[in-house]
This record gives C-alpha cells, structure tokens and sequence, in this order.
C-alpha cells in the first residue's frame, strides 16, 4: 500500500533524565509525522509531503525521518524559512503542555514553494492520503483548496482519505474559520478520526454519539471517536475501552499513534471493531515510553 501523509514536522525540545539531572532534548514531532513514522514501522510505504529550510537542522531533519523509513522525495525547501519548534512538558499524570514557535514555518508555504505540483500529482495515487485539522490550519485557504481537491482525485482513483480532527484554537483566527475548514475536510474523507474533548471545545457536541452522528452527516461514512483512557466510539457505536488500564508516562503523540494503528490494521482489511484495538495497543505502547515517538523495543506492537 501507498500512504501519503501531509503535515508539518517540528523540531522539539523535551526534558530529558540524566545523571546529572534534567536536561533539554532536541528531537522532533508533529501529528502527521508522527502517525507517518509509525505507518512506515509497520512496513508501508509512505511519503510525507511537507516543507523545510536548506540549514542544518532541516538537513538533520530529513536525514532522520529517511532513517524512519520515511519517503523524503516529497520534502520540499524553502531557503528562506526553517521549521518550526515546540517545546514540551509533562506532570505527574504524564500529561503534556506545549510552548510553539511556528508562526514563520516552511511548512506554511509548501503549496507555494517550487515542486508543489509534482508534489501534489503523486500524493493523487495514494492508495491512503492523510492529513489533520492542524495540516489545515497551517496552510492559508486556498492551500486547503487545492488539497480538497487532490483529495477528490485519491478517492476517483480509489484510494481513501483519513482525516484527524485535531484542534489547536491557537492556531486558528476564529472558531467559524476552523469549522467551514473542519466540515469541508469531513466531506471529502473515507476515515475520520475525531477527539470527542476537541469536538467538545470546537462545536460543542457533548457525546461521542452525537460527534459521529455529525461527521457521517456530512459525509464521512466511517467514524471512530476517540475518548481517551475510556477507548474510542466504534463505527457500529460500541465503545471498546483499552485492553488494559494504563499508567502513562508521557501521553504526547497518543492519539497519533492510534490513528497509525487504525489505519494499518484497516489497509490490511480488519474489521473495524478489530481494527481500534490495534489502535490501543500502539497508544498504549507510545505512552508508557518519553517522547511522541519511542524508540522502538521488543515490545513495540509493529
């Protein structure tokens, strides 16, 4: 299977243990990387269209998402720009608070850059295309645009769009400006993945039920809401909880892993229902591990 993803990837800084205490960590994160690096642990072959800089941290960053097993070909550059960078804490629950600088990103300016349409025509015979609110939010509007409409080229192709509703108010002007681009996103997706807590803050659907009931109603056929520690809202309205109860260490990069473990498992022709555990079970495995992206081990779920 062909997977494209479209996003932006961050440089991050995180705190690290050390002897000596706590140190700062630079890494690098982002929701579309992250669920794009662990498709291609699964074994697909998947490119990530995005943009960054020709320094040296941009040169790092291609580098290192190559060694994930990452399709590069798509990366463009932007001379004048570099990536954005967030900064990330966690408390005790292992809950996580960002800090971002990213408001002057080449990722803001892929769909203007030299290569875009090359780009964009081989993103059109993806057998998966995926993207988020935050890719989104990222681009101005008539970027989205032309992204919906690459989106339309997948599906006549018949490949499948996957769409995570993944709300950052700080990123948008205004709550209406990210609902028209929510809802037009929605109507053009196979797979949607929405968070019932971004749901709640956005539109002010209160239940997973009533989430579901709104992006099938303009046009997503298959839903799956995610409700963190209690699981997710199947397509077929069951909820499955997690296989086990867990004690997070650092919840950052959760619901990305989920949809990679979703999206995998339904390439592969699980069954829905079937499909969400595989989903926990790579959550589960990212938030007993620091960092949005663990290093794998011998209990990584690939």
């Amino acid at each position: 299977m062909r997977i494209c993803v479209i996003g932006e990837g961050m440089l991050e800084l995180s705190r690290a243990s050390n002897s000596a205490g706590e140190d700062w960590r630079l890494g690098y994160g982002g929701d579309t990387l992250n669920t794009a690096i662990h498709l291609a642990r699964y074994g697909h072959s998947v490119a990530f269209l995005t943009a960054l800089g020709g320094d040296p941290f941009s040169v790092d960053l291609r580098r290192d998402w190559a060694a994930e097993g990452l399709d590069t070909s798509l990366i463009l550059t932007d001379p004048a720009h570099t990536a954005g960078l967030y900064a990330i804490r966690t408390d005790d629950a292992g809950e996580r608070s960002f800090a971002y600088w990213r408001s002057d990103s080449a990722a803001r300016r892929m769909f203007a850059l030299p290569g875009i349409d090359a780009a964009l025509a081989e993103a059109e015979w993806a057998d998966l295309l995926l993207f988020s609110l935050i890719t989104l939010a990222v681009l101005p509007p008539e970027a989205r645009a032309r992204l919906f409409q690459v989106c339309g080229a997948v599906r006549a192709r018949g490949g499948r769009i996957a769409f995570d509703g993944n709300y950052r108010p700080q990123l948008w002007a205004s709550r209406t400006e990210t609902i028209a681009a929510r809802d037009a996103a929605i109507a053009c997706s196979d797979i949607g993945l929405p968070t019932l807590d971004d749901e709640r803050l956005l539109s002010g659907e209160d239940t997973a039920d009533a989430v579901a009931s709104l992006w099938q109603g303009l046009g997503c056929g298959e839903v799956v809401v995610k409700l963190g520690a209690e699981g997710c809202r199947c397509p077929d309205g069951s909820v499955i909880a997690p296989p086990r109860v867990l004690q997070p260490r650092d919840t950052s990069g959760a619901g990305d892993a989920f949809n990679a473990g979703y999206c995998n498992a339904r390439l592969r022709g699980v069954a829905p229902n079937q499909a969400v555990l595989a989903g926990h079970r790579l959550a589960g495995w990212v938030v007993a591990r620091a960092g949005a992206i663990p290093a794998r081990d011998d209990n990584a779920p690939y």
